[in-house]
């Protein structure tokens, strides 16, 4: 098949599972489809020996989780950086707006973007630690100690339904 071909379909085939990819990795339905749309651009823009479907995904979908944890680090140093700049025109909390409950990709906010990364490939792609590992050219324990401390933010974050306010009697 030849690029163009491959880029037809895995839009066709896997287009929405990518889109989702991308929300589930940085919670913003616009930045998700940035995200498919600049790895789209990075992986075909070069013309490569012959693709099939899978083997682009797969290529797709490393593009884009290096691309999130580079945007979150542009906007850390900015951040760093913005109030040498100007003053915030704002200080308002809006935490109370945000009810009592949290869904799960406003609970992923309280990630780093490296626990995020490392729970989104493991939980929701279902891939072993070891390729977590290895997407993130970082170490298996390294991993480990992402999801953990993960788990127990999101532990904090979320509460079962019905739950709220009581122990844990057995």
């Amino acid at each position: 098949m030849d690029w163009h071909e491959v880029l037809g379909e895995l839009m066709r085939a896997r287009g929405a599972a990518l889109k989702r990819y991308g929300y589930v990795l940085c919670g913003e339905r616009a930045e998700a489809d940035d995200l498919v749309q600049d790895a789209l651009v990075r992986v075909f823009a070069q013309p490569r020996r012959s693709w099939d479907v899978e083997s682009a995904e797969r290529y797709v979908r490393r593009v884009m989780l290096n691309r999130y944890l580079d945007q979150h680090r542009r906007r850390a140093r900015w951040r760093v950086l913005l109030p040498r700049l100007a003053a915030p025109t704002s200080t308002a909390d809006f935490s109370a707006a945000s009810g009592d409950r949290l869904d799960l990709v406003s609970a992923l906010d309280v990630l780093s973007p490296r626990q995020r990364a490392c729970a989104v490939l493991r939980f929701y792609e279902d891939l072993p630690v070891a390729e977590v590992a290895d997407r993130l050219g970082c170490s298996p324990g390294t991993v480990k100690r992402h999801l953990s401390e993960a788990i127990s933010r999101l532990g904090t974050t979320l509460v079962p339904t019905g739950h709220e306010g009581h122990g844990h009697a057995q």
